[in-house]
């Protein structure tokens, strides 16, 4: 390995990194195929580091090696050899390297994006399964501001066809947006372009959200500190707030009542609500085959708690006795109610109805919430009964059928159908 080094020293930097990932393919092709289990040595490593990650390079050497590790990429065959390559250059050390792994990942991820480049997007989607949410939101900040600031609009085909050519990838990538983009404050609100693109996705494709889920073994278990198997818990989180996020963030309002923005984003959020419960119902039958139903839990009892808790301090900030504001704070609840009760009786929440009561004291008055609290006897034959043990909870489930508020709903923000599909008697609210 040392021939090699000094090798490398005597080429400039590009032709240096060039030969570097020349040598990381036949290794690691050699690996995969000799090796049951195989790795990357530290020497490797450290020519990777040395020689791709700390050697300075002009904008167009750069460019020049993007385009080199895109051709690498595509051109190698086999997939666990495109993962091993992939990992060798991305996964984090721990060390003064991560920075520019991190700059050079955002910048591959990107163009692999803009060209279509499907292998080093399904290789991102594993990256952002095993890496710690704050480098899976830095990456999704890169791809937001590139796509969604810096170029809005101008890529709308190219993005829109991801959902079709890489699913793994956008249903990671949505995980990751739903985490960065919490509605805690105006700047961490999901800009418009972004949020037409995901509710785009989910309606195309809805099982895109369950991607990572479907494609994980049941035994496997997600590394300590990932990010969750589906976005479902983030985007329920996006529907639920937005009504009060915009309402806290609007500048100025119309006539109406309603703001600039909020007239943009609100039918938005109202289809991406629909998609979600949709996507909800989708779940008894995939969690059934996974072996999984009544034992996992995609919606955490500490996500609603984080979620009930976020709701409270908005209704802090804003004016409750203001009609406009009585609105949003109705649709909010409202929405919060259909997506607990679909997500209970859909097997994704596994919550007591002592617990959702006690979490959810703190909120105004809603009649659908209340309902939801309360509980209609469960109807025979609507999902079987679960007798092993989950994972994590001891639930009571009693599942629940949506329900429409009798609240006139912001005109911003249309009223959510009544599900028919689910198997509880409708009982009017008012």
């Amino acid at each position: 390995m040392s021939d090699m080094r000094q090798s490398l020293l005597r080429r400039d930097a590009l032709s240096a990194a060039k030969e570097v990932l020349y040598h990381l393919d036949i290794y690691l092709s050699g690996q995969v195929q000799n090796n049951p289990s195989p790795s990357v040595d530290t020497p490797t490593l450290e020519l990777v580091e040395e020689f791709i990650l700390h050697r300075r390079m002009s904008a167009l050497q750069e460019l020049q090696l993007l385009e080199i590790m895109c051709s690498c990429f595509q051109e190698q065959s086999r997939d666990a050899v495109r993962q091993l390559i992939f990992s060798a250059l991305f996964t984090l050390q721990g060390n003064q390297a991560d920075e520019s792994r991190m700059a050079l990942l955002g910048k591959l991820v990107s163009m692999a994006i803009a060209v279509g480049r499907v292998p080093i997007l399904e290789c991102a989607a594993t990256w952002l399964q095993r890496s710690h949410p704050v480098y899976c939101r830095r990456l999704a900040r890169v791809l937001v501001d590139d796509y969604c600031s810096l170029l809005p609009g101008s890529m709308v085909p190219t993005l829109n066809n991801l959902s079709c050519s890489c699913p793994p990838f956008c249903c990671q990538f949505i995980t990751a947006v739903t985490t960065l983009y919490d509605l805690s404050t105006e700047e961490l609100t999901p800009p418009v372009q972004l949020l037409q693109m995901v509710v785009s996705w989910i309606q195309d494709q809805p099982r895109l959200v369950l991607i990572t889920l479907l494609n994980t073994p049941p035994s496997s278990s997600q590394p300590i500190g990932s990010l969750d198997l589906t976005p479902l818990a983030g985007l329920v989180r996006w529907c639920v707030k937005a009504p009060l996020a915009y309402r806290r963030d609007g500048k100025q309002d119309l006539a109406n009542g309603t703001t600039e923005t909020e007239l943009e984003a609100g039918p938005l959020f109202s289809e991406l609500h629909l998609s979600v419960l949709q996507v909800l119902l989708l779940l008894p039958g995939v969690l059934r085959e996974k072996g999984l139903l009544g034992r996992l839990a995609l919606l955490q009892p500490d996500q609603l708690t984080s979620l009930i808790s976020d709701l409270s301090g908005l209704l802090e900030e804003l004016n409750p006795l203001h009609s406009d504001t009585q609105t949003h704070i109705q649709l909010t609840l409202d929405r919060l109610a259909q997506a607990l009760q679909v997500s209970m009786a859909a097997g994704a929440l596994l919550c007591s109805r002592e617990d959702l009561r006690a979490l959810c004291s703190r909120l105004p008055h809603n009649n659908l919430l209340q309902l939801v609290m309360s509980g209609p006897v469960q109807q025979s034959g609507f999902y079987p009964h679960i007798h092993t043990p989950p994972l994590g909870y001891s639930p009571r489930p009693s599942p629940l059928g949506p329900h429409p508020s009798s609240h006139s709903p912001h005109p911003s923000f249309p009223s959510q159908p009544f599900l028919p599909s689910m198997a509880f008697p409708f009982r009017p609210s008012h």
